[in-house]
């Protein structure tokens, strides 16, 4: 990712970004001097280019500034998700090669256990508190002096598959340009969102996530600045997009579904006028949650469709959604093609698994095998994901591979009843799924997670059930209802329903 020093000469006391929460104002001659401490301070650790660190920190400025740091020192840095246990932890460590460990304090318990069972480690670091066996990172870093080290070069984020149907992937792409004045990756796309110096972009994800981490050096390196919460609540994200005057920001459905639902008075409280657009990405957006959407905010919202792989990438404004509901566009990059079983390519309107053409070749870290299972032949490309294309080359999405279900020899994909499930004024957030079943080989289950745990129950599940019915063909509707007080979905949008799925085995 290049950098921002040309940022920090010509504007050097223009915010680079804003934490939300707190109001913290980090300009750019701040963050350019941070990231050269950083890199310091790597090099003095004996981390070279092309070495590994990792990196698990809560939405904060370090987190931004060790991005930056590790970018300009060739270092390739991989975050992990806040929310892993400390086994997942410490394979991603391990995995990754790192040599050096950042953690938040208030991760500590995971981080330190995680730590003992990496032994390659040179040195960790804490965040924000102390922490037996680990350093203070803002000492370290002002240790450091904060000229430009004299072999720079461009380091890149290697990021680990969300673990949702498997253990984590890590997902490498070597640069193929190591200036630091490179062009960025998502360029283009920032092109056309109209990513501007004037932009100001509001992260209400996490930031260990790809869209996150991306669209915010993208905006930063063009002289944008962000706003970033620590954590995403809905009546504080659009109070932020008035305050802030926000022009672009980036959303999960799931994020879209909790605004919805507050109550009429909130929603309307917050002038949101400036915002020219609002991307999401991540889920499958449920139909009615997004036309919902294009009423309140109007016609503003874009999507698009993408991995952290880098295998294809679409795109769809409003106007044409409405034209084509419930696609997630046609490409900018690869050219998308529907594949049967036997790997021939389906027409029209027929459901498949989603590959794309025309693409560059990433590697999963140190798995040549599952790396080959990406791609074809022919050298397509997919990272599991069932679709369809319409006549006019506008992709639409059913489901991942892995969760689709198979019921009496029909495939049922939960996407579709899920979307239908977040609709219903009890429901915060669905979960379906296929269980074993003698007759049928599987049914279909559904987990949801009400707006008020206390109305769960036999009569609510019963009502459910009816209401399915008389919206969804007798196939698809879930034979069960169960409740969950908090569905494991994370602040990324995905839903780790896997551990779900284990339990009813």
């Amino acid at each position: 990712m290049p950098t921002i020093t040309e940022q920090a000469r010509a504007t050097p006391d223009k915010p680079a970004f804003i934490m939300g929460a707190s109001g913290e104002v980090v300009t750019f001659a701040e963050l350019d001097a941070k990231a050269n401490q950083i890199a310091q301070l790597l090099r003095a650790s004996g981390i070279q280019t092309g070495q590994h660190i990792a990196m698990m920190l809560k939405n904060c400025r370090e987190f931004i500034e060790v991005v930056f740091g590790c970018s300009r020192a060739g270092v390739v840095f991989t975050p992990i998700s806040t929310h892993l246990k400390k086994e997942e932890t410490a394979y991603i460590i391990n995995n990754c090669n790192a040599r050096l460990f950042i953690a938040s304090a208030s991760l500590a318990d995971v981080a330190t256990e995680a730590a003992e069972h990496a032994p390659e480690l040179l040195r960790k670091f804490i965040v924000g508190g102390e922490t037996a066996g680990f350093e203070d990172w803002q000492s370290a870093v002002a240790s450091q002096p904060s000229d430009e080290i004299s072999d720079q070069s461009l380091g890149v984020p290697m990021l680990y598959s969300s673990g949702t149907t498997g253990k984590p992937k890590g997902i490498f792409r070597a640069p193929q340009n190591t200036d630091l004045d490179a062009p960025h990756p998502l360029k283009l796309v920032g092109a056309y969102y109209g990513f501007s110096d004037v932009t100001v972009y509001l992260s209400p994800a996490p930031l260990y996530h790809s869209a996150p981490l991306f669209y915010n050096t993208l905006n930063m390196t063009g002289g944008g600045t962000s706003v970033i919460m620590d954590r995403f609540d809905p009546e504080q994200a659009l109070a932020l997009i008035e305050r802030y005057e926000v022009t672009h920001s980036q959303w999960v459905p799931s994020m879209f579904i909790r605004m919805l639902k507050l109550p009429e008075g909130i929603r309307e409280r917050y002038d949101v006028s400036s915002m020219q657009r609002a991307i999401h990405a991540a889920a499958p957006c449920p139909i009615d949650i997004k036309r919902q959407m294009i009423n309140w905010w109007g016609p503003v919202i874009c999507e698009y469709y993408s991995s952290t792989e880098g295998v294809g990438f679409t795109l769809i404004d409003s106007e044409d959604w409405l034209a084509h509901p419930g696609s997630v566009g046609r490409p900018l990059t690869g050219v998308p093609k529907i594949l049967d079983d036997e790997m021939k390519v389906l027409p029209p309107g027929e459901v498949g698994q989603i590959y794309f053409d025309e693409i560059g070749r990433f590697e999963y870290f140190d798995e040549p095998g599952k790396t080959d299972e990406a791609f074809d032949t022919r050298g397509w490309g997919t990272v599991g994901d069932m679709g369809y294309l319409d006549a006019d080359g506008y992709l639409y999405l059913t489901d991942r591979k892995n969760f689709m279900i198979i019921t009496g020899g029909v495939n049922v994909y939960p996407a579709e009843i899920e979307g239908l499930l977040v609709t219903h004024p009890q429901i915060a957030d669905a979960a379906v799924f296929g269980i074993p079943n003698e007759e049928y080989g599987e049914e279909v289950k559904a987990v949801v997670q009400l707006l008020d745990h206390d109305e769960a129950g036999d009569a609510l599940a019963g009502d459910l059930i009816l209401w399915m019915k008389e919206r969804l063909s007798s196939v698809k509707v879930p034979k069960s209802v169960d409740f969950m007080e908090q569905l494991p979905r994370m602040d990324n949008g995905k839903l780790y329903k896997r551990h779900l799925m284990e339990a009813y085995k």
